[in-house]
């Protein structure tokens, strides 16, 4: 999609009609600014309270009864931190109006909110979940393992619809998929989920390549460590819904303390600003380096996604671990979308709390390599892949080895 100027973004910002026309990068640089001139500010201010004086309990006491009931905190002062803090609301309005939602939820990381979104349809006496992998590590690991009294019925995309039980609570489909970058239909996917919400981890995406709200998901998940935060040095995570969904993840913030840290939202928020240009910037440098490595005899598959994006996953001929221990410039690491580039294997890591038989189903080989591709320049990012490759051990210079591109 051409995420420059959204042509269908009056219907996404139903709830802010005033900028409802504002490209994607406009409103990355202002959403959740526009009262700071009139509080004579220029930048957002930070909140760092946990508690405000409040010295009328009577009125405090209806506030807190209505947010029990309902989930709603009027649009009075803060009362508590685990109830809602200025800053982090900020970020929260800025990332659900890049997604074309109506609100967003923040939590102290990517699980955290996904364990919130379980909780809330759980306690609605929907326990099963419909989920298609791959998906991350730990999001898998939380659904296989049950920790929370969920059941979890792994599908491919087409067996969706078929799989829904009366007590499916969520359909959890992540895309572009971690680690193998595979890519689905998500306008079908969520016609196969009729009533049933279905919950996009759009973290690899963001919303520059893609508004899963859009295509009819109704929950959109983010690890905001990655990408919205973007320089590996803040953790977080975010789902941006519909307001009623949101009020009911309100609640179980509260009920459970995972709650953003004020700092951690001003971080956030401040990301969003520069997330257009680093993501395009960091897209186009990858899909070169997937190029190359398409080409490049060391290296078996490439896995690219159609959508584009910063990462790029490969599988060597040779030995994967020797490439991880090769490299100088790129950093062998968990995590992704910081500027600069990391590298890892996901079966050693994001992914070694999944079944090794259910890993190499979903495509997760010994040989694959995900990699975040940063803002350095793309010929020193080659040169130190290039010598990584090298020293990897068989396949090194050989010709006429299987090699393409592939879409996941």
């Amino acid at each position: 999609m051409d995420s420059t100027r959204d042509t269908d973004a009056g219907d996404s910002h139903a709830a802010h009609p005033a900028f409802a026309r504002r490209a994607l990068t406009t409103e990355a640089v202002h959403a959740g600014r526009e009262d700071l001139a009139g509080l004579g500010l220029h930048a957002p201010p930070l909140d760092l309270s946990t508690t405000y004086p409040s010295y009328d309990s009577r009125a405090e006491a209806e506030r807190i009864d209505t947010f029990a009931a309902t989930g709603v905190l009027d649009e009075g002062p803060p009362v508590y931190g685990r109830l809602g803090n200025p800053t982090v609301g900020r970020f929260e309005t800025g990332l659900a109006r890049l997604e074309g939602a109506e609100s967003a939820v923040a939590f102290a990381s990517g699980m955290a909110a996904l364990t919130a979104v379980l909780m809330v349809r759980i306690a609605a006496g929907l326990r099963h979940v419909v989920a298609v992998r791959p998906l991350y590590g730990c999001s898998d690991h939380l659904l296989t393992a049950g920790l929370l009294g969920s059941e979890v019925t792994w599908v491919d995309p087409a067996g969706i619809a078929e799989a829904i039980r009366p007590d499916t609570g969520l359909v959890l489909v992540e895309s572009p998929a971690n680690p193998t970058l595979a890519e689905l239909d998500l306008r079908a996917v969520a016609h196969a989920c009729g009533t049933v919400p279905l919950l996009v981890d759009n973290t690899f995406a963001t919303p520059v390549l893609q508004r899963p709200v859009e295509s009819g998901a109704r929950l959109v998940l983010h690890s905001a460590t990655k990408y919205l935060g973007g320089h590996g040095d803040v953790l977080g995570g975010v789902v941006a819904c519909d307001e009623e969904f949101a009020r009911s993840l309100r609640q179980v913030r509260f009920a459970t303390g995972g709650v953003l840290h004020p700092l951690a939202g001003y971080l956030l928020h401040r990301g969003l600003a520069t997330l257009p240009v680093r993501m395009r910037a960091a897209s186009a440098t990858a899909a070169e380096l997937a190029r190359r490595l398409a080409a490049d005899p060391r290296v078996s598959r490439v896995h690219y996604p159609r959508i584009g994006g910063a990462m790029v996953s490969f599988e060597v001929t040779g030995e994967a671990h020797e490439v991880i221990a090769g490299v100088r410039l790129i950093t062998p690491a968990v995590s992704l979308g910081s500027v600069d580039t990391l590298i890892q294997h996901p079966a050693s890591i994001s992914h070694r709390v999944v079944a090794e038989g259910d890993r190499r189903a979903a495509g997760v080989g010994e040989k694959l390599l995900r990699m975040s591709v940063g803002l350095e320049d793309v010929e020193d990012l080659w040169a130190d892949l290039d010598r990584a490759l090298g020293g990897a051990g068989e396949g090194a210079g050989r010709v006429g080895v299987a090699r393409g591109m592939a879409a996941g």
